[in-house]
């Protein structure tokens, strides 16, 4: 596995827009306020010029954005990549992005949701690392919240170790600028079996939305990578934008005929946005019905994706999860 170099004291962190860019002005003025806070915190910050603009949910058309990605690899100043925000339509980047460009020039690389389909193919087909935490604009809270926080020291190279936190924002839209977490909901990891879990293996996954349209494709070498690393097992976790109870049980099935549960150790479920059912399905029952049969740890309403604030992952990193009554633990080891 390859691990970029992290990010020191005065390092260029490039953004890039590879999904949405800035749709109306309190995107653009995020933007800013987290290039306002990395600077205060002495670093640099060089934003293509796909992050100011928007076309409906894409920054710009396909071959401008890999471009403007490829880019920021090439550039020897910048150090770290940073997407700026989700979006709908990234997989189309993948179809022109200049793969030989990101495999000669490693660095690390950061985003959630949309920009799930550039992470995992980047570590799953080029064997380097990437991390799966906040998009860009988040950075823009006056008092960064722990995770931001915990997330910088992980860029850095500080390992730290990161519990659950304890409470968490019912998802919405925030429309101020400066983003601030609205922390009203008490964390409870939970385990299908309620049984303590002490497990170590290589992490990988994303968005689970994003994730099941790459099975299948040429852009899914999944079972090489599994096979590469099969002797260290697999944690697995996925991340829910939008899906229903079903969705689940029918996704989940198909990840297991195309193999990919192959090796796995554990699987982690992020908190949902809302719990989504047409047949009086519920989220837990979806997880019994479509994974009961693999015999290992599953863990759900854990600090990961979409509903604040959220653990950084280290996709390709070997992690060791400890669970135990709702709490949990995640330590990262870049072997």
């Amino acid at each position: 596995m390859i691990y970029p170099k992290f990010l020191k004291e005065k390092d260029t962190i490039g953004v890039t827009a590879p999904s949405c860019g800035c749709k109306d002005k309190i995107d653009r003025d995020k933007m800013m306020h987290a290039k306002e806070n990395f600077i205060s915190l002495g670093y640099q910050i060089r934003l293509t010029d796909n992050c100011k603009i928007a076309n409906d949910v894409r920054s710009c058309d396909a071959i401008t954005r890999a471009r403007e990605l490829e880019n920021l690899f090439l550039d020897n100043d910048v150090s770290t990549i940073m997407c700026l925000s989700g979006g709908e339509f990234l997989m189309e980047v993948l179809s022109v992005l200049r793969y030989d460009i990101i495999y000669n020039n490693p660095k690390w690389i950061q985003g959630y949701s949309d920009p799930t389909g550039l992470l995992f193919t980047i570590t799953t087909n080029l064997d380097i690392a990437t991390i799966y935490a906040s998009n860009f604009k988040t950075f823009s809270m006056k008092e960064w919240h722990k995770s931001l926080v915990d997330n910088l020291e992980l860029l850095k190279g500080n390992i730290v170790l990161q519990n659950n936190f304890d409470l968490y924002e019912s998802y919405n839209n925030n429309n101020t600028s400066y983003d601030e977490y609205n922390l009203n909901s008490k964390v409870k990891w939970q385990s299908l079996t309620n049984e303590e879990v002490n497990i170590k293996g290589r992490l990988i996954g994303g968005c689970l939305d994003v994730l099941v349209n790459l099975i299948g494709t040429k852009y899914d070498k999944t079972k090489y990578f599994l096979e590469k690393y099969k002797k260290d097992g697999f944690i697995w976790y996925f991340d829910i934008f939008d899906k229903t109870n079903e969705d689940i049980i029918r996704i989940m099935w198909q990840l297991k005929e195309a193999g990919w549960f192959k090796y796995a150790k554990a699987i982690l479920f992020g908190r949902l946005i809302e719990e989504k059912s047409y047949c009086n399905i519920s989220f837990k029952q979806a997880l019994i019905e479509s994974l009961n049969e693999l015999n290992i740890p599953i863990l759900y309403n854990l600090d990961i994706g979409h509903v604040a604030p959220r653990i950084t992952l280290i996709n390709g990193s070997i992690i060791e999860i400890n669970y135990k009554d709702n709490k949990g633990l995640i330590k990262t080891f870049l072997e």
